[in-house]
């Protein structure tokens, strides 16, 4: 693994969290470094992620020890042995352990995260779909996000992507649930993370257009009736009344 300059001061700035920290519910050991190719931990997870130009081409999670491709087709351009992301993820903590040794420990500062929910696709009652939560602007890469049906943790249908760093060192993630629209469900993502005060709920709930009772729409129609009436009334008297006018001028 190659370490530039550009690695080198992302690890000098990124490194954080490097003891437990007890807030809003999350308890992990953090230690990351960030650049094309970057390591994390929290907790008894963590994950090897490798890029190439800003997008990212597989992870390795920790705990199986199994590369996931960004997309299924990238695998069938390259191969990755997951040994090596071990092997690149000690030489990491080396160097980790270096910058550590040489800086004053400061903690990096704790980033509210922005989340925003919306469906994948255009709601219909009844219809299956899938809820998005976008969570972005999330630093330190330690996060718990949960899904609420009606108030209730949901667990079934429930998907997300590994971390996306960002351009400004900071790191977004999806997460997604199938479900069922019906008009009196609501649901919320819940979002817990050291720069909250406390957890997030970013609320969703169908939204339906709504019509027009019967009766409103007969009188709608009454009205442009009488009005189109008005207008038919009106031309035929002013025909009328040009045409007397021009027999008297002859």
């Amino acid at each position: 693994m190659v370490f530039n300059g550009g690695l080198a001061l992302g690890v000098h700035i990124m490194i954080s969290l490097l003891s437990p920290q007890e807030t809003g519910g999350i308890q992990a050991d953090h230690m990351g470094s960030y650049g094309p190719a970057f390591y994390q931990s929290h907790g008894a997870s963590g994950q090897f992620v490798n890029e190439f130009d800003g997008e990212q081409l597989f992870s390795v999670d920790l705990r199986t020890k199994e590369a996931a491709w960004r997309l299924p087709e990238f695998s069938n351009f390259a191969y990755f042995d997951p040994q090596r992301g071990l092997a690149s993820i000690a030489m990491i903590k080396i160097h980790l352990d270096v910058l550590v040794q040489r800086s004053n420990r400061t903690r990096a500062t704790n980033v509210p995260p922005k989340v925003t929910v919306f469906p994948k696709y255009p709601v219909a009652l009844g219809q299956p779909n899938i809820l998005i939560c976008a969570v972005d602007n999330i630093f330190p890469p330690v996060i718990n996000v949960t899904w609420l049906h009606n108030g209730q943790t949901v667990t079934e249908g429930v998907s997300q992507t590994s971390f996306y760093s960002q351009p400004d060192h900071s790191f977004r993630k999806f997460l997604y649930l199938l479900f069922l629209p019906a008009a009196d469900d609501v649901y919320d993502c819940r979002v817990e993370h050291w720069g909250l005060d406390g957890p997030l709920l970013k609320h969703w709930e169908p939204s339906m257009p709504t019509h027009l009772p019967d009766t409103t729409g007969t009188l709608v129609c009454a009205l442009g009736l009488a009005v189109g009436l008005m207008g038919f009334l009106l031309g035929t008297v002013l025909i009328i009344h040009s045409t007397c006018c021009s027999s008297v001028l002859r």
